[in-house]
């Protein structure tokens, strides 16, 4: 049974410039087929994480591109977001985006630190983390990092943390943000 649906790379390849020319680079395309309508998702990132006006302005180049298939036989509900709070950091661009953000990681030796990422620079990242009552900056090795994972944060974080990570408020990214609309 044929859906009617791209693939997941003809629409990275249709996608992945207009993206690009709009700073962001497409992080996963998911069709299910299996919903009604089907849903096309589109995730996108970049070093600026997109706001609900870019993620607007992305799912309505992403809806023009794919209506211009001809292809598509059946109606399809097209949501284009960034990647949340829930990702998993896997790579040093990850961790360059999510840069002010709190975060658990699980290292090699078998421990555990949560802190809030710094800069990330020369394959490691500047990691703020508790040090008695204070803060401290610690050198983790991406290396060394098996698994990380942005925590959601309910209150503001301590100004002296966030000096230690180099930031302000006003640089702090927002969690993820999607939009969507049924087409055809």
């Amino acid at each position: 049974m044929t859906t009617g649906l791209p693939s997941q790379t003809q629409v990275i390849e249709l996608l992945g410039g207009e993206f690009a020319r709009a700073g962001y680079e497409i992080e996963d395309v998911v069709i299910d087929a299996r919903t009604r309508p089907p849903r096309i998702t589109v995730v996108a990132d970049g070093d600026d994480p997109p706001d609900l006006d870019t993620i607007a302005a992305l799912s309505r180049s992403a809806s023009t591109l794919l209506d211009g298939l001809g292809d598509i036989a059946d109606r399809y509900v097209l949501e284009v977001s960034s990647p949340g709070v829930e990702r998993p950091l896997t790579s040093a661009k990850h961790f360059r985006r999510a840069r002010g953000r709190k975060v658990e990681i699980a290292l090699t030796d078998g421990s555990a630190l949560t802190g809030r990422v710094g800069e990330t620079r020369d394959d490691a990242i500047a990691f703020v983390v508790r040090d008695g009552r204070g803060w401290a900056v610690r050198r983790v090795p991406l290396a060394d990092i098996v698994k990380a994972v942005v925590q959601v944060e309910f209150s503001p974080p301590a100004a002296a943390e966030l000096e230690l990570a180099e930031l302000t408020e006003a640089g702090r990214g927002a969690g993820g943000v999607a939009g969507g609309e049924e087409r055809r």
